[in-house]
């Protein structure tokens, strides 16, 4: 057993054993998991591919006079603006009002590339934030914030996509053709972060990554995560499994590891480079760790079907191959991801850490509670939400306007005497939450 705390100061020191994915695949070879947890201390990973699940919290800063930003669109690109005055949300799959190949990962590319953007926002116009429309340029050295957060991205382990129907299908799996014409994967297989360390056992809930080229964090465990998955004989999950939530700081990333992109008759998506620094705290760990494509393997789903049912399952040699034998017929097989920027990922990342710039953290908390995926279900006609009646939240808003000192905080605690109250409703009038209180009824 070794702590991340003494790989850590191995890794200041000078002294730490630091292998790539594949590095660590061929070494395995002719090194039981046992010694290569004795002899190596991290593990470097690397993925860059399309991640719908993307996108960038940003603040434009303040206008003069001030203005609480209701709508608001970058390029003619809609950012969410429902957050805060002049906060806003950019989903890299958000398609421009103009031209449905440009979206909200452009937008964050071109940011992050240093160029000027056209922001546009309006309002209603309230007594604090009076201003009602807004134009001009920003970049990202003008705004205040520009982080990148993604909901999901790092998938474990993508299915296969390919085509058995009669006609030509554009999914962001990229353009299947019919007849089993081709079949197309994602997942850097064994360099992919998550099926280096499959069960997380040291990946959570602080873990510093490599996010687009400069630091990054995961935050929680990603959209659609599920541990309860089937695995392979080498314990190593097939299909999709778990994802993360990343964030970092956009103005720091660099453009050559982030790239908008366009699937036909698709959308718009957006590759992001992720690397994850896996420490060989273990013999467990080592054993992952070393997995070669041979022994990974994912689902072949047929898009042309319903719910995309699997129809057969293949391991990343065979994907690498570039052919697929596929119910007796040879079908080309091909990547919507990078190999080559994963590898470039995980031997930047490697470097970051032999030169001591970049050290590992211990996570807060894994994320080893049983996760399940859902289907959504569809809702009956006519059935309507059922609202609470609001309950105080003791703010004391009301007191600061009530004429008689009928409502008083004591010790924190909000005090109502009705024999002061003239029921003039002031107090309903500025309660946030919507409380009317006992004369209101009357």
């Amino acid at each position: 057993m070794k702590t991340i705390e003494e790989i850590n100061q191995k890794i200041t020191q000078g002294k730490a054993v630091i292998l790539t994915a594949e590095e660590v695949v061929t070494m395995a070879k002719t090194t039981s998991p046992k010694e290569i947890a004795q002899k190596v201390d991290v593990v470097t990973t690397g993925t860059f591919a399309p991640m719908c699940s993307s996108g960038a919290f940003m603040n434009f800063g303040h206008t003069t006079p001030p203005m609480r930003m209701e709508k608001i669109e970058l390029d003619d690109v809609e950012v969410y603006g429902g957050v805060a005055a002049v906060d806003g949300y950019l989903g890299a799959t958000q398609e421009s009002s103009k031209d449905k190949q440009f979206g909200g990962a452009h937008i964050i590319e071109e940011l992050i590339k240093g160029k000027d953007v056209l922001l546009r926002a309006s309002a209603k116009g309230t007594d604090c934030y009076p201003k009602k429309e807004f134009a001009g340029y920003i970049n990202k050295d003008m705004i205040n914030d520009f982080f990148l957060f993604d909901p999901r991205n790092a998938y474990q382990n993508y299915a296969a996509a390919t085509n058995g129907g009669k006609r030509v299908l554009y999914t962001y799996m990229g353009k299947l053709l019919p007849n089993y014409g081709n079949l197309t994967y994602s997942t850097s297989g064994e360099l992919s972060p998550l099926l280096k360390d499959p069960n997380m056992l040291t990946i959570g809930l602080g873990t510093r990554i490599f996010l687009c080229g400069s630091t990054g964090y995961v935050v929680w465990p990603g959209t659609q995560f599920t541990n309860q998955v089937m695995v392979n004989e080498s314990g190593i999950p097939i299909g999709g499994a778990r994802t993360l939530a990343v964030i970092g700081d956009a103005k720091k990333m660099d453009p050559r590891y982030i790239r908008a992109a366009y699937f036909k008759n698709y959308g718009v998506t957006m590759f992001v480079g992720i690397g994850i620094p896996i420490p060989m705290i273990n013999e467990d760990v080592a054993y992952f760790a070393s997995r070669s494509n041979a022994e990974i393997t994912t689902e072949i789903k047929d898009y042309s079907l319903e719910g995309h049912p699997t129809i057969g399952y293949v391991n990343y040699d065979q994907l690498r191959s570039g052919y697929v034998e596929l119910n007796g017929k040879t079908v080309k097989s091909a990547p919507i991801s990078s190999l080559s920027m994963a590898r470039e990922i995980a031997q930047t990342l490697k470097d970051w850490i032999a030169r001591s710039t970049f050290l590992l953290t211990e996570p807060v908390q894994l994320f080893d509670e049983p996760r399940l995926l859902k289907k959504l279900p569809e809702i009956s006609a006519g059935k309507n939400l059922s609202k609470d009646e609001p309950s105080c939240v003791e703010c004391g808003l009301c007191t600061s306007v009530c004429p008689t000192n009928a409502l008083q905080l004591m010790e924190a605690k909000l005090t109502f005497i009705a024999d002061k109250c003239t029921h003039c409703n002031t107090c309903s009038d500025v309660c946030p939450v919507g409380v009317r209180l006992p004369f209101d009824e009357q």
